[in-house]
């Protein structure tokens, strides 16, 4: 057995860092942006950040109506990530050394029906735009501190049989989607983007193949669990789309972890989705939207266009534990 094996092995049941500032108004924020509850949501129409103008519409809002409060406290470090066998110089590096280690490890057993998925996230806090005039300093959005943890049902009967809820996968049926993928990647994407379809929305036309590949792509990988010779499929595929790079140095999620980036810039707009991967055991860590190009959307009437920054931050969300348990409220 060689070394990084068993550094991943010691590490594959130590503690996350426990975190309790997901702010509840935050998370509505961001859920109306991801467009997810309960079950994993697949939006048919164009799935981006709603576009950056809904953004400044919410942000600047809260701008113009919110009083100034306190600043959360400082989020503590996390310790480095071990990366020694990491090549990041490419997808295909990347994602390729991933799906070699995944191959290699032994799946778990399927969850039985009346076990329950449990999860805890944190959220960072959005970039906040400028006002252009240079106005509107000394405000802030509130922050609450919520509790990050929540517990879905493995197999939820109720939710997969909706007739009018057609764009949700339960954890169940995620599980059953991935165990069925083809291996070859041209053939795994196509039946994702036939399993996940798109349409066209309200302000645009709808995906281009290679966008809506990465968005359901990224959507399957939300889902736990995922067998891990599946998950080993979907990252070799995932590095044959269009447009998908690896950023070449690990970055920090909201968590304060390290961890690598595979992103893919929107077709239309003026940021990128990044899709987080823990790097000893490239399970799913989270998923960031970051600004490409600094830019001015039209602020609110009256007031003064609203200025996003390349760099800025939109969506910051850390996945820091999930486990199959035996009931609602256990945690593992």
């Amino acid at each position: 057995m060689d070394e990084m094996t068993r550094l991943r092995e010691l590490r594959a049941d130590a503690p996350v860092p426990d975190r309790t500032a997901l702010a509840p108004g935050r998370k509505r924020l961001t859920d109306a942006f991801t467009g997810r509850n309960r079950r994993t949501r697949v939006l048919r129409a164009d799935w981006r950040v709603a576009s950056l103008g809904a953004v400044v519409a919410i942000t600047a809002a809260a701008l113009v109506i919110t009083q100034l409060v306190d600043a959360p406290a400082p989020r503590a470090t996390a310790p480095a990530t071990v990366t020694g066998d990491l090549d990041l110089s490419s997808p295909a590096a990347a994602l390729g050394r991933a799906a070699d280690y995944l191959d290699r490890q032994e799946a778990p057993p399927e969850p039985r029906t009346d076990q329950w998925i449990y999860l805890r996230a944190v959220s960072g806090e959005p970039a906040q735009p400028t006002r252009k005039d240079g106005k509107g300093s000394g405000t802030s959005v509130v922050v609450d501190h919520g509790d990050p943890e929540s517990w879905i049902p493995y197999d939820d009967k109720a939710a997969e049989n909706d007739p009018g809820d057609t764009d949700h996968r339960t954890a169940r049926e995620s599980y059953e989607i991935a165990a069925d993928l083809p291996q070859d990647p041209e053939a795994l994407l196509a039946e994702l983007r036939r399993i996940f379809p798109t349409g066209s929305g309200p302000d645009g036309p709808p995906e281009a193949k290679d966008e809506h590949s990465f968005r359901a792509l990224s959507v399957l990988l939300e889902s736990y669990p995922i067998p891990p010779d599946a998950q080993a499929r979907v990252y070799r595929a995932m590095a044959t789309v269009g447009g998908v790079e690896v950023t070449d140095h690990l970055i920090r999620d909201a968590s304060g972890r390290q961890v690598i980036a595979v992103t893919r810039a929107y077709d239309r707009g003026d940021s990128r989705r990044e899709l987080l991967i823990d790097p000893v055991d490239y399970s799913y860590a989270g998923e960031r939207d970051v600004v490409t190009r600094t830019h001015e959307v039209p602020g609110p009437a009256g007031l003064a266009p609203m200025v996003y920054r390349r760099g800025d931050v939109l969506i910051d969300i850390a996945r820091t534990r999930a486990a199959v348990v035996d009931a609602e409220g256990q945690k593992p």
